[in-house]
């Protein structure tokens, strides 16, 4: 049997499955108590016990990934092209992009909550900062990474700057320009929970703070699932979107 016959999807949706079996498997074989670690079946019984919650709570955090991951990703792609065109740019910022993209962002949470206060527009500012770091980094890399001898003969025929820019540097890039805004949609994901931890008061990622301290194992697996599902959703378009722009790398 061919493997290509199958498509893409189907092999990371089998791995799921295979994993929820297993883990049912386990619980089922060594008895495992359920406030340690409650049966699959358990956990979908309490997402149909209560699917107003949950959906909710999923449409909460699923704006907070697309408005926060949206306008951090396209801030980082500006920036990273400035800095990638911009050669003093470049010396000047680079060292302290590659050190916010380590610094860890959870440190900065207390002070957008002293500047803004709780509610959605920090969620979306905190989201927006981790996705603008690696997404400026791998575009400015990706607009430096243009072969000199693209840039001489674009220059040999007097190619205005923007041409330039558009159609030679921009498809260079490419390639990092879709890693980055990969590395920005799983973080906006992880973004969103954190910021659901410290700034606000529904989202999945409340939810799984209020199962925590309450110790119910089965709402906060079955709000992770659901995260999990809106990290496995994202990905799968921006891997999507990331073929198609593929087509226009050199």
């Amino acid at each position: 049997m061919n493997a290509d016959r199958f498509p893409g999807w189907v092999y990371p949706v089998a791995a799921l499955a295979g994993a929820v079996v297993l883990w049912g498997a386990f619980v089922s074989l060594f008895d495992v108590p359920a406030y340690l670690l409650p049966h699959p079946i358990e956990v979908g019984r309490r997402l149909a016990a209560d699917p107003g919650l949950y959906v909710d709570a999923a449409v909460a955090t699923t704006v907070k990934v697309l408005v926060g991951g949206a306008a951090g990703t396209l801030a980082g792609f500006l920036l990273g092209v400035a800095v990638g065109e911009l050669p003093a740019l470049w010396r000047a910022i680079a060292p302290y992009l590659i050190a916010a993209r380590v610094l860890p962002v959870v440190a900065i949470a207390p002070l957008l909550l002293i500047y803004f206060g709780t509610g959605f527009a920090t969620g979306i500012a905190f989201v927006s900062l981790m996705a603008l770091f690696p997404m400026a980094v791998s575009t400015a890399a990706g607009f430096r990474r243009t072969p000199e001898a693209a840039l001489d003969l674009a220059a040999s025929v007097d190619a205005p700057r923007h041409r330039v820019l558009l159609g030679v540097r921009l498809p260079y890039a490419v390639p990092d320009v879709v890693g980055g805004l990969r590395q920005s949609a799983t973080l906006a994901v992880v973004g969103s929970v954190l910021a659901e931890w410290f700034v606000a008061d529904s989202g999945l990622g409340y939810l799984i703070l209020v199962a925590a301290e309450n110790v119910r194992p089965d709402v906060l697996l079955a709000a992770l699932s659901l995260v999990f599902l809106v990290g496995f959703a994202l990905y799968g378009a921006v891997d999507l979107l990331g073929s198609r722009l593929r087509r226009y790398a050199v």
